[in-house]
């Protein structure tokens, strides 16, 4: 049991790590000018829809049924399409820096939806364990503010509200779709869901991507695009179906917080940034938080201390 729950903490590890370092790959394939954010976003759909129906030719096939592959559809629309669409919207409109701070909701809300939804207990140390994480990240992103306002944009209200529901999509899939995901290995249930993305988003954003010249694109902008799809997208989304199976819903969305932590240590590595007391203090916050989160009791662990006592539930 505990090799499987460290299966999930090393996959959302993983998946989170590899969203980091995306971040700022990303951010300097849009800087280079001719790919917009939208027309990255579909490279990004489709790019890991086709590398997930390329794997699922040497996977054990999996027959979905109808009501699942409908759910499916609709799990996309929460966990890829509105939450990835609103985002880059929500970022054009404000500045990085809000952006960021916006996005350390996820594991709050995330845990409310999971207490109304799944009855999961909302804990003191799954409260303390969140803010404590919280802390962290927020103490990261603020200390490298002055660093990021100088090429940034202002700060809009609408902006900030599109990147908060980019966190609430996210938090209503990780929550409304766990018994789903555990019925299927990650491979069928992505080559569905992105399949399902690309299609939604095509129709928008076709003229965008008929636009670039391809044939006189740098050679460092495909490999920028190439990180973004298989390792921005498509193996973040390998590891995160494992996580979503075997871990409770707002401890696998704690891992969201190593985000900053590997976009700073990127800056720092790339000259863009310096590596202070005030970070470490911060990515010691993150993790510590992350650990008394794990700690917390589940619902099905309440429930066996309640029958071991001889309570009636």
């Amino acid at each position: 049991m505990k090799s499987q729950a460290y299966k999930g903490h090393l996959a959302m590890l993983g998946a989170n790590i590899l969203w980091g370092l995306m971040s700022p790959v990303s951010k300097a394939v849009l800087i280079a000018g001719p790919i917009s954010a939208l027309s990255l976003t579909t490279f990004r759909m489709v790019g890991a829809a086709v590398i997930f129906w390329l794997a699922s030719l040497f996977t054990k096939k999996e027959h979905v049924n109808h009501q699942d592959l409908m759910k499916l559809f609709f799990a996309a629309l929460l966990g890829i399409v509105l939450n990835q669409g609103s985002f880059i919207f929500g970022v054009s409109l404000t500045s990085p820096i809000n952006a960021s701070i916006v996005t350390t909701t996820t594991p709050i809300i995330t845990m409310i939806i999971a207490a109304f939804y799944l009855k999961e207990p909302v804990t003191g140390k799954k409260v303390i364990g969140i803010f404590v994480g919280a802390a962290g990240a927020l103490l990261l992103i603020l200390s490298s503010q002055s660093a990021a306002a100088g090429g940034g944009k202002s700060s809009n209200i609408w902006g900030d509200l599109l990147c908060l529901l980019a966190q609430f999509s996210f938090s209503f899939y990780f929550v409304l779709f766990k018994g789903l995901i555990g019925k299927y290995s990650p491979i069928t249930l992505m080559k569905w869901m992105f399949t399902y993305a690309s299609i939604c988003t095509i129709p928008f954003t076709f003229n965008h991507i008929s636009a670039i010249d391809f044939a006189n694109l740098p050679a460092e902008l495909y490999l920028g695009i190439a990180y973004v799809v298989i390792g921005g997208t498509f193996l973040p989304y390998l590891f995160i179906p494992i996580g979503q199976t075997l871990l409770r819903p707002t401890v696998a969305c704690m891992y969201n917080y190593v985000q900053p932590i590997v976009a700073s240590l990127i800056a720092v590595l790339w000259g863009m940034d310096t590596f202070g007391v005030m970070k470490g203090i911060a990515v010691a916050l993150v993790f510590s938080g992350v650990y008394i989160v794990t700690q917390s009791k589940s619902r099905a662990q309440l429930e066996g201390y309640q029958a071991a006592q001889g309570k009636p539930e």
